[in-house]
């Protein structure tokens, strides 16, 4: 089924070759099977490079492999620590391995690697569930964006249709995938494309962050029985959950940011943020010191050596009630009657461009990134990118994926300098090249880019290094200019590396459709 999957190229063909796949699974199987045919494992990392892969043993002639053996399989290798853990984790390999037909071998070997492009991303994946399902596939996104799993909505639109995915409710403690906005050149156009009046808020160089905030009724009630502010009063105890873009809970390593949402006066809540580190004058430090923040552990006073400043900007349930279906607007009322005005995003609410360029200024100013306007009347759309939310930033960027670099020559030579870069086709589930880059790199990064590279490697040439698709880097430039010598007909000019988005996957990274729409038509 995968190698069908993967030779299909009409994504109508690819959408019902995944649902013939659904519907030949058992209840307990679809997770496991959307998560393969996704190219990703449940258990996201077990511990298994090309190294344990190239001495696998051969294949056996009948098949025996069952999808919730092989799962338990990876769970087993993914659990195996401790001293000899390599060993072991080989010989559990050569045994799953061992028991596989070559067919089974060959699906095996590019789910552990990474190498199993067939095209079927979220996007593709969420059609063929609901196609599958016979349900409509509003009603996917919609389980999937309170859930946070395709794999659990998949399972409940199979099992139960409608009314198993109408059952999915947000659940304070368990993370949204998160909105996501698109871009424009210009302020005008992210007003025009929002409606007019609009919301225009600082866009931060920071790490989002989805705040959980809880009390427990024992709580609330030993804080002022009776009366309906207590249940949010800030004396009671409060459980908090940070959780990241990609869901991962953070809240460990940052107890100043605990610290300061433990105090709003809510009884429970889900808010959308930035988190970033500022210098006394209010500028932000380097993104590098806001994600290095972020992902060390607190020093012994409680918070690192660059603490983290907290902005809110969406309330997401608040109270008992939840708030993602209602406009922007009345999300946001809601916040401010909660937060506290230095926790707040920075926002004008305006239909005047001459206002809205005045703010934006002021954010770039100040050292941010830009502005992100916002429609008064959009829901909130997790995971999803759509004229609800534009960004407008000073300079073009795109995030993109390295296929392969080049070794360098001169001061370089020894080093992985000049990066091939690619934007994602959704439509095939590939990655179309749009040129290379040296430039923008320092010695620091050479040096790190030169390590994780490698660690990527698929396969080499004498001067290039081909890559598994899987590094994000965020690549400024001056334009997008045509040219015949890339496969998408166009090229960035003048394309530098800014930083690379260790928060953020491949599948997030700018399809191809981004690009071109910043081209000059093909008569300009």
């Amino acid at each position: 089924m995968s190698r069908t999957v993967s030779a299909t190229a009409a994504r109508l063909a690819k959408v019902a070759a995944l649902a013939d796949a659904l519907r030949a699974a058992e209840a307990a199987e679809v997770p496991v099977v959307v998560a393969y045919l996704s190219g990703e494992l449940p258990q996201r990392q077990i511990g298994v490079g090309w190294a344990a892969l190239r001495s696998v043993p051969p294949p056996v002639s009948s098949a025996s492999l069952t999808v919730l053996g092989v799962n338990e399989a990876f769970t087993l290798i993914g659990a195996v620590a401790g001293k000899g853990s390599a060993a072991e984790r080989k010989r559990l390999v050569g045994e799953l391995f061992g028991a596989a037909t070559e067919e089974e071998q060959y699906f095996l070997v590019r789910l552990l690697s990474g190498e199993l492009r067939q095209g079927a991303l979220d996007g593709v994946m969420t059609d063929a569930v609901a196609r599958a399902a016979g349900v409509p596939v509003a009603g996917i996104r919609r389980a999937v964006m309170l859930s946070g799993s395709l794999a659990a909505a998949a399972q409940a639109a199979l099992a139960g249709g409608s009314a198993a995915l109408a059952a999915f409710g947000l659940q304070v403690g368990r993370p949204l995938k998160p909105m996501l906005a698109a871009s424009e050149a210009s302020i005008d156009e992210a007003l025009a494309k929002a409606g007019g009046r609009a919301a225009v808020e600082w866009k931060l160089d920071g790490v989002r962050v989805q705040a959980h905030v809880s009390r427990d009724r024992a709580d609330e009630a030993a804080d002022g029985a009776g009366s309906a502010g207590s249940a949010g009063s800030a004396g009671s105890a409060a459980r908090v959950r940070l959780f990241t873009r990609s869901l991962d809970d953070i809240t460990e390593r940052l107890p100043e940011v605990v610290t300061a949402l433990s105090s709003l006066p809510v009884r429970d809540a889900v808010f959308d943020g930035e988190l970033i580190a500022l210098r006394p004058d209010g500028r932000p430090y380097a993104f590098q010191d806001t994600a290095a923040r972020a992902a060390s552990e607190a020093d012994a006073h409680g918070a690192g050596k660059v603490p983290l400043s907290v902005f809110l900007f969406d309330a997401l349930h608040l109270d008992g009630r939840d708030l993602i279906d209602l406009p922007d607007a009345e999300r946001h009322a809601a916040l401010v009657k909660v937060v506290p005005e230095a926790m707040l995003m920075p926002r004008l609410v305006t239909a005047d461009p001459a206002a809205a360029t005045a703010f934006y200024q002021g954010a770039v100013e100040r050292g941010h990134e830009g502005v992100v306007v916002k429609s008064l009347t959009t829901p909130y759309a997790a995971g999803r990118r759509g004229a609800g939310w534009i960004k407008v930033k000073p300079r073009h960027t795109l995030d993109l994926v390295v296929l392969a670099v080049e070794w360098g020559h001169g001061r370089r030579k020894g080093w992985l300098s000049n990066l091939h870069l690619g934007a994602r086709d959704p439509e095939t589930g590939g990655w179309v090249m749009l040129g290379k880059t040296f430039k923008g790199l320092t010695g620091e990064l050479l040096t790190w880019q030169t390590e994780k590279l490698l660690s990527l490697e698929d396969h080499r040439d004498d001067w290039t290094v081909y890559v598994r698709p899987e590094l994000v880097a965020e690549i400024a430039f001056d334009g997008v200019q045509r040219s015949p010598r890339y496969p998408g007909g166009v090229a960035l000019r003048f394309a530098r590396v800014l930083r690379y988005r260790a928060d953020k996957p491949a599948s997030e990274a700018d399809t191809i459709e981004t690009v071109l729409a910043l081209a000059p038509p093909p008569d300009g």
